[in-house]
């Protein structure tokens, strides 16, 4: 099992931070080898004694998300390709990878393909009765019936999304993005109902400002359900909109932070480094943003340190995430199963600090 590095608060700064070989937790021995646990997340050795899928697994890494209690592999499968990019038979596909690798969290949201996603997911735990070992993430506020974060859309929105997952509970619900509109006080005791039921296990937020979380906290202290974890867009090749402001306010309230387009739409991938690679869809053009020198330099401090661990520069890519302490687990997607060893391996590699510096200087 990896070790996973931590940072010293003292030696934190808004561009990054300054790695540091300390650990902050014990010490735990696995196959006669010292493996070295970060508190932030806490990490533990897990061995699922059944599996419908495939027989025995063994989970090397486990990641408390927050303080939610809620534990899971520090990778997320994305589902926003399901019933877009994918049908299901290719879903089924890759979710039966990603299950029979050890893999337990699942993101999606109302929106994707406009419900398809969740009812993909829900179907293939349904085929496969993987329900009560999977982490189920869901978001509302924007499917286009219950567009925004008012109680009533709240509240209708989260009984769509059971109904389509085929699950009496989400684990964890995100809000979809802030809504202006209306009052945080009232979407938060929306809710604390649904919490109060039984209906949503934990409350996420996504792409909400920094002044937002602390407004959001501040009505945690009177009561209302507290934002557990944070989904923001952070890769590589878009550092921007989680470094500074968010990540510092992220890592004073303890959230867990899932950051999403983890591969930076496939191009950390690896597999696209011409414009004449890049296929001619939505998902293309946002890929080719990211060809150009500073791209280059990317992908070829990717190329070496892959090399010289033996892995996929995607598999770098997600670790050089999970290197961050506020980071609980990336979410990345797979349009095919074998792409799913290459996102799953991230947890278990170990980078050292130069490799780290010299991924941020090839991406500063």
């Amino acid at each position: 099992m990896a070790r996973r590095h931590s940072y010293r608060a003292d030696e934190a700064s808004v561009a990054g931070a300054t790695l540091t070989d300390e650990v902050m937790a014990g010490t735990m021995e696995v196959d006669s080898r010292s493996v070295m646990a970060s508190s932030t997340p806490a990490l533990r050795v897990e061995t699922v004694e059944s599996n419908t899928l495939s027989g025995p697994i063994t989970v090397p890494v486990r990641s408390t998300l927050g303080e939610t209690g809620i534990a899971a592999h520090p990778l997320a499968l994305g589902g926003s390709t399901f019933g877009w990019t994918l049908g299901s038979d290719e879903a089924f596909a890759v979710l039966d990878r990603f299950a029979g690798t050890g893999g337990d969290l699942l993101d999606t949201a109302d929106s994707y393909a406009a419900g398809r996603s969740e009812s993909i997911i829900g179907s293939w735990m349904r085929s496969r009765r993987t329900r009560d070992r999977m982490c189920v993430m869901t978001k509302v506020g924007r499917h286009p019936d219950h567009r925004g974060l008012s109680p009533v859309d709240v509240r209708d929105a989260v009984d769509d999304s059971l109904l389509r997952l085929g699950t009496d509970r989400i684990d964890v619900l995100f809000f979809h993005g802030d809504d202006p509109a209306v009052p945080l006080e009232e979407s938060l005791g929306a809710v604390d109902a649904l919490i109060t039921a039984g209906k949503v296990r934990a409350i996420g937020a996504s792409d909400f400002s920094p002044e937002r979380l602390i407004e959001a906290r501040v009505l945690a202290a009177n009561g209302l359900p507290r934002f557990e974890l944070l989904t923001t867009r952070y890769n590589l090749m878009e550092r921007r909109p989680f470094e500074g402001a968010r990540e510092l306010v992220a890592h004073a309230q303890g959230l867990a932070v899932l950051p999403y387009f983890a591969l930076a739409n496939g191009f950390l991938g690896g597999q696209v480094r011409r414009r004449s690679e890049v296929r001619r869809d939505a998902r293309g053009e946002r890929l080719a943003r990211h060809l150009g020198r500073r791209g280059h330099r990317v992908l070829t401090a990717l190329d070496e340190i892959a090399f010289a661990h033996g892995v996929q520069p995607a598999t770098i890519a997600l670790a050089w995430l999970l290197a961050k302490p506020t980071v609980a687990a990336p979410v990345a997607s797979a349009t095919k199963p074998d792409q799913v060893e290459a996102l799953m391996a991230a947890a278990s590699v170990d980078l050292h600090r130069s490799e780290l510096v010299e991924l941020d200087r090839a991406s500063a």
